[in-house]
């Protein structure tokens, strides 16, 4: 039996690649990744060369079996999604789960996520904390989850894209107009922005933008944000 490794890559800033993922790709046979264009940019400016193949969210089932037919012929493949760590909201699941069945070790080599980065700078996320992902593009399913997400009371963490960010807000607006939101622009990148406030206010500030540039993620605190009890506090 071989082994697949599952590699956090970058999310913008490249100063963000592990010393860990870095001797990950440089060992392996092979590299898999969601885009090899993308990626191969990546192992080039690290001055690395590997034969690589593709698996892509639309192909993933049927390309995971051919990787599952490189680990069976004892070779080591790294897979790589585009930018963050695999299988959250990106491709990489169905192929680690694939690989498992067919009796190979899955590794995962930790790396950024746009959800842990925002997470970590956004100041509240209370005990329990939905991550959602991409919603549906449609404006019916989408307001309908949306609803159900908020009803639970709890924080959420969403992405979206340029083309859809307003919509979201604006959804969010409409269903509880107060909840604090704190929205990551183009994070780690050179352009990054953090930027919080009501769902309104946050509607308001990028509706009224000429352009809209960038991918997000939207972390929409609970209806109750947690604090540390001096009794809690005295407990860590």
């Amino acid at each position: 039996m071989s082994t697949l490794y599952i590699v956090g890559t970058p999310i913008g800033n490249l100063g963000d690649i592990t010393f860990r993922a870095l001797e990950t790709f440089k060992s392996v046979d092979v590299v898999a990744a969601e885009d090899t264009r993308h990626t191969l940019q990546l192992l080039t400016h690290f001055e690395i060369r590997k034969p690589m193949v593709s698996c892509r969210s639309q192909n993933e089932e049927f390309a995971g079996e051919k990787i599952v037919k490189l680990l069976d012929e004892g070779q080591t493949v790294a897979y790589a999604s585009d930018a963050g760590t695999p299988g959250i909201s990106d491709p990489g699941a169905i192929l680690a789960g694939l690989a498992r069945k067919a009796g190979h070790t899955v590794v995962p080599i930790p790396g950024p996520s746009a959800f842990a980065t925002l997470v970590s700078v956004a100041g509240a996320g209370g005990k329990t904390l939905i991550f959602e992902g991409f919603l549906s593009p449609k404006p019916g399913r989408r307001r309908s989850r949306l609803k159900e997400l908020l009803a639970t009371g709890d924080a959420v963490v969403l992405y979206e894209s340029p083309f859809r960010i307003v919509k979201l807000l604006t959804d969010l607006a409409d269903i509880e107009s107060e909840r604090r939101v704190v929205i990551g622009r183009e994070l780690t990148k050179l352009h990054e922005e953090i930027i919080e406030g009501t769902a309104a206010e946050m509607r308001d500030e990028f509706a009224g933008r000429s352009k809209v540039q960038g991918e997000f993620a939207v972390f929409v605190s609970g209806r109750k944000i947690a604090q540390v009890s001096s009794e809690t506090a005295d407990n860590v």
